[in-house]
């Protein structure tokens, strides 16, 4: 090939691997002057009897909307830290004002909650908290205790959440998003609506089944929003992009309100957070 030739192919692949995992924060993520404010109210670290010896930081997002003789929804986020800012990621507190004040979401609390440390130290990044992969990659119904019994009850003490499990919702990302998955399957009398990014559904702790075990069961009245990549990971404990596509098709067969949107990213938040607002709208709709 000649040089003259070979240029112009050099450039248009350094384009295209420029574009992979190219997502970007859309309009519905950043503040409007003429948009309610709800406030994010830090809470007391907890200490959980069912995770003894653990402790962890936590928020809540109350709408401006919200009214006491008017019951709100609730969406619990896992790995809060990274759900809450007003800046970066996520940015749900911004999503959600803007999605309530259009009427695409009813008055909705969050509570942005971190996974549990055990130490009298904790280390500088929440993600390394060391009690995360065992709350959230273990199946079985111990975290949809924890939240239900513990955490939950606290919000309830100064807000009224909707008793219909319509109106419950659950969000996580990786590790996280098999978690949420994990207590909505487990207690769907309490949560039907679920929101996963980059998906765990590999075997670290058992995941893997899910699939076959969504197969076998009679369907739940759940409706699932999944997000994944095709650069996600690839190690000893499967394959991310596989498995998320094995969870959808799965999904599919036992004929579940779902919808799998299937990018090209990486094991990050950008294409999760890029369609975080219209993900709210389908997962919020009537």
């Amino acid at each position: 090939m000649t040089p003259r030739l070979l240029l112009p192919l050099l450039f248009s692949l350094s384009l295209s691997a420029l574009a992979v995992d190219d997502y970007k924060l859309g309009p519905l993520s950043q503040e409007k002057p003429d948009v309610p404010k709800g406030k994010v109210i830090p809470m007391p670290a907890h200490e959980s009897k069912i995770y003894p010896g653990t402790s962890r930081d936590w928020w809540i997002y109350v709408p401006a909307q919200y009214k006491p003789e008017q019951p709100a929804n609730l969406m619990v986020f896992q790995d809060g830290h990274d759900y809450v800012g007003l800046k970066g990621a996520w940015r749900v507190p911004v999503v959600f004002d803007n999605l309530i004040a259009s009427g695409d979401m009813q008055p909705t609390i969050a509570i942005f909650i971190n996974p549990g440390h055990s130490g009298e130290t904790k280390p500088q990044s929440a993600w390394k908290n060391n009690n995360r992969g065992k709350e959230y990659n273990t199946l079985g119904d111990v975290y949809a205790r924890f939240l239900l019994e513990e955490i939950i009850p606290q919000v309830q003490k100064d807000y009224k959440l909707t008793e219909n499990p319509e109106g419950w919702a659950i969000a996580g990302a990786s590790s996280g998003a098999i978690c949420a998955f994990t207590v909505a399957w487990e207690r769907p009398d309490k949560f039907r609506k679920v929101f996963s990014t980059i998906g765990s559904y590999v075997d670290l702790a058992g995941g893997h089944v899910y699939p076959s075990i969504i197969r076998l069961t009679e369907r739940k009245p759940l409706r699932v929003y999944l997000q994944d990549g095709s650069s996600d990971l690839d190690n000893p404990y499967g394959n991310w992009p596989l498995a998320n596509q094995q969870m959808a098709k799965a999904l599919a067969y036992q004929q579940y309100d779902y919808t799998f949107t299937f990018g090209d990213g990486a094991h990050n938040s950008k294409h999760g957070a890029s369609i975080f607002p219209e993900a709210m709208k389908w997962l919020w709709r009537k």
